[in-house]
């Protein structure tokens, strides 16, 4: 969903501006993905990572992103952050963008990191749409494969009901029939084409979300108004045995300290992967 400015100066500190980040491009759905890929200075062997999805119309320099690599980093865990296809540097046009194939792309870095032999046990997280793609490639992939769990950041949920209910991103759009959508919808300045809103109208996001049994982590505000804290919520029901944090007035970006959020995602990836 719509990436919320985060004017937080923790995430722009000089030790972030010297970590150890390489620009990588992997193959995607829609073209190569650019990447940066985000190691302690001294890195263990087989060393644990944490894959990062952002959200709708936002990019891989979002700063729940660069907040969650830093302090992963700082505690020995390596991190791969990416654009997803159509969106920051990564090639591909907005237009052609899916929550599916996004999927696709996430899951093309996923296998770019497991056959990188310097890392070991695999962590994925995602902040509102990229929370969505992060729960359903979770369910394809499984507990045995995700070994370092799941954390979800505001999970847009509500994306599949908003498609039935005529509605793009939580707004009203002038799309006209949601089960014969136009060419295209401007959302935000962006142009998001009729495959999104057909794809988004059937998607099985907790159907197959069900199919990871790993540990995971929802973290969700009460003042979040793009998704309401009860897509979330479900998530929690979903899996059960899950971490559920419901930050009391905090919005889709977690502010006003979206600070808390990074750290309760990274205090669950070092539990999980540090053991």
């Amino acid at each position: 969903m719509k990436h919320v400015l985060l004017s937080i100066a923790f995430l722009l500190t000089a030790s972030f501006c010297n970590a150890r980040t390489e620009r990588v491009t992997i193959q995607g759905d829609h073209g190569k993905l650019v990447a940066d890929l985000q190691t302690p200075d001294v890195m263990p062997k087989h060393c644990p990572i944490v894959i990062l999805c952002h959200g709708f119309t936002s990019n891989r320099n979002g700063g729940l992103e660069r907040g969650i690599a830093q302090e992963l980093e700082a505690r020995g865990i390596a991190s791969i952050r990416f654009d997803f296809n159509g969106h920051g540097e990564s090639e591909g046009d907005f237009q052609q963008m899916t929550v599916p194939n996004e999927i696709e792309d996430a899951l093309h870095v996923y296998n770019w990191v497991k056959a990188d032999s310097r890392f070991g046990n695999i962590g994925i997280a995602g902040h509102s749409q990229g929370g969505v793609v992060t729960a359903m490639l979770a369910g394809q992939l499984g507990k045995k494969v995700l070994k370092g769990g799941v954390v979800l950041l505001a999970p847009a949920g509500v994306l599949r009901d908003d498609a039935i209910r005529g509605l793009v991103a939580g707004q009203p759009n002038t799309q006209g029939d949601p089960l014969d959508p136009p060419e295209y919808v401007e959302v935000w300045g962006h142009r998001l084409g009729r495959d999104y809103i057909t794809t988004a109208f059937w998607l099985p996001i907790y159907e197959t979300a069900a199919g990871y049994k790993g540990p995971a982590c929802i973290i969700h505000g009460t003042a979040d108004r793009t998704v309401p804290y009860t897509y979330g919520l479900r998530f929690h029901q979903l899996w059960k045995g899950s971490e559920w944090h419901l930050l009391d007035r905090y919005d889709h970006g977690f502010g006003p300290h979206p600070e808390e959020a990074v750290k309760l995602a990274v205090t669950f990836f070092t539990k999980q992967l540090k053991r």
